[in-house]
């Protein structure tokens, strides 16, 4: 081997090897990912998220390490994942939805939560207030301004004639108590009659249709992890059963709903980026305001409307964010 050769050879080794020993020797802070579904489920919030933190620094595997843990729809299960996070001692946790949110507040007061998105953070007891969280949680919260009305009027225009609606909602969700509240004001206003439909387990759906078909115009359902986990075998059996759907998040829509309104959650999650950010480098969740949605999307799926015989108005049509065909 030449000299010159032997030189460079040593010279580039000198600096690889100390980058090697740092990475071994320094222990990368830990983030624990609470997802209230499934990671299929869930991949675009979570990859949003990690495009946030990846803009901020942080590169999974490289600077920074995220432990994954699934709730899969079941608060039981949710409430034993964010135990095992807890038991980990990561650094901080990401909460994606109300379930995990509190869940993690259950299972500690000390390592930092941050909520990707919360109904009613304040109602349910996760912070004190949005401008002075407290505690050891913070993040975005899913409430906007009488979201609920402008869902029930999106209805009615789609459904001129509608006088019956009925909700979908599963019981054990935290934040069901606001959310039913503000639709049965909307509804009030609208001259809606409501009746609510209980759903706790996946066999609950089909009965809950076809009793519902030919005596309701239209379905809201709320959205919780339960309802989001069966999103695909709700949206089938509505349109078999010939029902409007109205939903809080696109997914439904994808999966064959009718139509949705709501905030725009990948943007939320990537926001959810800063507050991770944030604590990594030293704030307190308690001195991190609780941000409330930006960006909203209003998504139609033209498909199942001429499935259900609806003509969408123009006026719909061109507020749309979206239109599936």
């Amino acid at each position: 081997m030449r000299r010159r050769d032997f030189i460079t050879l040593v010279g580039g080794a000198s600096a690889v090897w100390p980058l090697a020993a740092l990475a071994q020797q320094t222990k990368l802070p830990i983030i624990g990912y609470l997802g209230a579904t499934t990671a299929t489920a869930q991949k675009p919030w979570a990859d949003a998220f990690l495009q946030g933190l990846s803009e901020l620094g942080w590169l999974e595997g490289r600077t920074v390490a995220i432990e994954y843990r699934w709730g899969e729809g079941r608060g039981e299960r949710t409430a034993e994942v964010a135990a095992e996070l807890v038991q980990r001692r990561v650094d901080v946790i990401l909460a994606g939805g109300t379930e995990p949110a509190v869940a993690a507040k259950e299972a500690t007061a000390v390592i930092p939560i941050v909520f990707g998105l919360a109904g009613d953070p304040v109602g349910i007891g996760l912070v004190a207030s949005l401008a002075r969280p407290g505690g050891n949680v913070t993040g975005l919260s899913a409430q906007g301004s009488d979201l609920a009305g402008k869902r029930l009027e999106i209805l009615r225009e789609l459904i001129p004639n509608s006088r019956r609606l009925a909700i979908l909602a599963n019981p054990e969700y935290p934040g069901l108590k606001t959310e039913m509240s503000e639709l049965h004001a909307a509804a009030r206003k609208l001259g809606l009659d409501v009746t609510t439909s209980e759903i706790r387990q996946t066999e609950d759906i089909a009965p809950t249709l076809d009793m519902l078909s030919g005596r309701v115009d239209a379905i809201y359902s709320v959205g919780d992890p339960l309802l989001n986990s069966l999103r695909v075998r709700i949206c089938t059996l509505a349109l078999r059963a010939r029902l409007p759907t109205m939903f809080i998040q696109r997914e439904y829509v994808d999966a064959g709903g009718l139509v949705s309104y709501g905030p725009n959650i990948p943007s939320m999650f990537r926001r959810a980026a800063d507050f991770v950010d944030k604590i990594l480098r030293g704030a307190k969740p308690s001195d991190l305001p609780v941000e409330q949605p930006t960006k909203f999307d209003f998504v139609i799926n033209l498909t199942t409307a001429k499935a259900l015989g609806l003509s969408v108005p123009q006026t719909l049509l061109a507020t749309a964010d979206e239109v599936i065909e």
